[in-house]
């Protein structure tokens, strides 16, 4: 019977490239730059590496459809090489298929790496898709910020809560992204910003407005991944390992009927849920350090604190009007600026936020540093509201 990979696999490398404007690099340059970190952290010859997954989620045009970029970008030594994408989840979708091919024996040593150009699309916000199966069911006239807009609405219809208060919640968050940012000097956005600045901003789609939305960039960020055995003999003292691991795809449910009210995110709850399990969490508010979530837009962070169980229902604009989520609170979230400040390459989001805690697990990340952490949560999700994939992570110190 399955047992779940809690410290199975350990982390013993991570990069991860500046995000931004990068109109000096290309792919390529930007795998190098991530790359280049992660196998100097890792202590081990690329040759070393067994198997690798790329991510990489809109613009084929700059990667390609399959693995060859990533092997020839690295020089990898002939080894498999696989791409994949689902949606905003894809970084953590390479770094499912790495630990899953260690934890099952598979290989040694795995590499993820996931990697975006969006600025060179020539779109301000993320590029529409090509015409397919999935367009022609819902996209045609879908909008991220419109479709995001309506989880705000009917979020404060459930709970009853004032829209008014809601606005000061979502700029809350806002605030402490770009506070937790100005911080960190691989971030895209590193100014800071006033909650009356983020109320009076030009509106996006009621109660959206410009600084509820995170932006699009280029970046890279990547993983090697290998057994705690190995690790050990590589002379890792401080590993960090991965305690679960869990994906939950939408099955159209949210979209068929109204069992769903829209005012949550049904395949966040059931991935956390099962990732809870997996790591042998029975109370994530008070056992979780640090998380790092999707915050594509400040309500969907706002809603996920609690499909994370990390606020009780309805509770969460107490909790972050209370600070609870700040950078001193109880549970800093998005402590190096999250998807909103240090932005969002798609293909290399779920990596990026792996790479936080791995950072601050290892007492590396400098100004924004938060005292010994021991777990820590990660969370994407991609698609929209009424439909959506969701992928929860836990990362944390070998033993706990």
């Amino acid at each position: 019977m399955a047992s779940g990979i809690k410290d199975k696999v350990a982390i013993i490398g991570m990069g991860c490239s500046k995000f931004g404007e990068r109109w000096d690099c290309d792919s390529e340059d930007l795998m190098v730059e991530a790359f280049e970190e992660c196998i100097a952290d890792a202590g081990i010859d690329y040759k070393e590496i067994q198997a690798a997954w790329l991510a990489t989620a809109i613009e084929e045009i700059h990667v390609g459809k399959g693995g060859i970029p990533l092997s020839v970008a690295l020089r990898l030594p002939f080894i498999p090489v696989t791409r994949v994408e689902n949606f905003c989840a894809s970084g953590s979708e390479a770094l499912r298929g790495a630990v899953y091919a260690v934890a099952s024996g598979a290989c040694d040593i795995a590499l993820a790496l996931g990697v975006e150009k969006l600025k060179d699309t020539g779109y301000g916000g993320l590029p529409q898709r090509s015409r397919g199966t999935l367009n022609s069911m819902w996209w045609a006239n879908y909008s991220a910020p419109g479709s995001f807009a309506q989880l705000a609405t009917a979020y404060s219809t459930k709970h009853g809560i004032d829209p008014a208060e809601l606005k000061r919640a979502m700029a809350h968050i806002s605030v402490k992204s770009h506070a937790n940012g100005a911080k960190n000097p691989k971030a895209h956005l590193r100014n800071k910003i006033t909650e009356e600045q983020v109320l009076r901003a030009p509106t996006v789609a009621e109660p959206l407005g410009i600084f509820d939305c995170c932006g699009v960039s280029d970046g890279a960020a990547c993983a090697i991944v290998t057994t705690p055995e190995i690790a050990k003999a590589l002379g890792k003292k401080d590993m960090i390992t991965v305690k679960a691991l869990q994906l939950s795809v939408s099955n159209g449910t949210e979209a068929g009927h109204n069992s769903w009210d829209g005012s949550h995110f049904m395949t966040a709850r059931i991935a956390s849920k099962r990732a809870y399990e997996e790591a042998g969490i029975r109370n994530p508010r008070k056992e979780i350090d640090l998380a790092e979530v999707h915050d594509c837009f400040s309500v969907t962070e706002l809603v996920t604190m609690e499909d994370l169980y990390l606020s009780p229902e309805g509770g969460a604009v107490k909790d972050v009007l209370d600070g609870f989520y700040d950078s001193d609170g109880d549970l800093p979230c998005q402590i190096d600026g999250g998807l909103k400040c240090f932005g969002h390459p798609i293909g290399s989001s779920g990596l990026r936020m792996v790479y936080e805690l791995y950072l601050q697990m290892l007492g590396r990340a400098d100004q924004r540093q938060v005292e010994s952490p021991k777990l820590g949560l990660t969370h994407n999700l991609g698609g929209a509201p009424h439909q959506n994939v969701c992928s929860v992570a836990i990362i944390g110190r070998m033993g706990v």
